[in-house]
């Protein structure tokens, strides 16, 4: 999504000037998600600037989210999480895409499994939620195991409160750069094989706390939903049932 876009932090008064209208035409408004793709990225009094604005704005207002990185979260101090959470940052939205550090290089996460972990107990300790994804299907047919029990490493020692599973697809345009980071010839699994990743992962989930899982964006061959460990069992009976029935996988050709 943002290839083709420079990180800029725009300026403050714009902001302000953005929540006054946004204020004026949505009173009521409860929640609030700062956008783009790195706002945790801004000094930590600008963000409390911005949480301030939108408290005074906005009377109703019960939480506020962003997406996070984990650098974004091991720079700042704990001190400074606590003061965003004691600001209605309630919720991080933290892409892990998966805890196996073969597959975090390849990728150029920019991260590694400890890494994750560190920034996943500091959110943690600061009263933040997060919630996490996972990529099913970024392994390929050479790595999927490594990919599966680096990310149960990962998940099965660090605290977060939502997960949820998207299966790789590739835009034509951003191919050629993926295959050139992996580095090694790269094949893609099959809907069945995803299947067969999904039900690795949730098997293998002992999570420090309970999880609510979901696996219904928009690119899952298979939605599924539920609560971690609790449902355990019911979600493995659910993927095993449509992979013994393959023919249930057909997807739509507007998809």
């Amino acid at each position: 999504m943002y290839s083709r876009k420079q990180y800029t932090a725009r300026p403050l008064d714009d902001i302000k000037k953005d929540i006054a209208i946004a204020a004026r035409d949505y009173p009521d408004t409860q929640r609030v998600f700062l956008a783009d793709g790195d706002a945790l990225a801004l000094e930590t009094n600008t963000l409390i600037d911005i949480l301030n604005e939108l408290q005074k704005q906005l009377p109703a207002l019960s939480r506020v989210t962003c997406y996070a990185t984990p650098s974004n979260i091991l720079h700042k101090s704990q001190q400074e999480l606590e003061q965003l959470k004691q600001h209605k940052l309630t919720l991080l939205y933290l892409g892990i895409e998966s805890g196996a550090d073969l597959i975090l290089k390849k990728i150029t996460k920019g991260a590694t499994q400890r890494g994750i972990a560190d920034a996943m107990h500091r959110a943690d300790a600061a009263g933040l939620k997060v919630s996490a994804t996972v990529i099913l299907g970024l392994g390929g047919q050479q790595h999927w195991q490594a990919h599966i029990d680096g990310t149960l490493a990962l998940l099965n020692a660090a605290p977060l409160t939502y997960l949820s599973t998207l299966q790789l697809f590739l835009e034509p345009d951003a191919e050629d750069n993926f295959y050139r980071k992996f580095n090694e010839p790269f094949t893609h699994q099959d809907d069945i094989a995803i299947l067969a990743e999904q039900q690795r992962l949730i098997a293998g989930l002992s999570p420090p706390k309970s999880v609510i899982f979901r696996s219904n964006h928009a690119s899952n061959i298979l939605a599924l939903a539920g609560t971690l460990p609790r449902d355990k069992d019911k979600l493995l009976k659910q993927i095993q049932q449509v992979r013994e029935h393959a023919g249930l996988l057909a997807r739509s050709e507007s998809y």
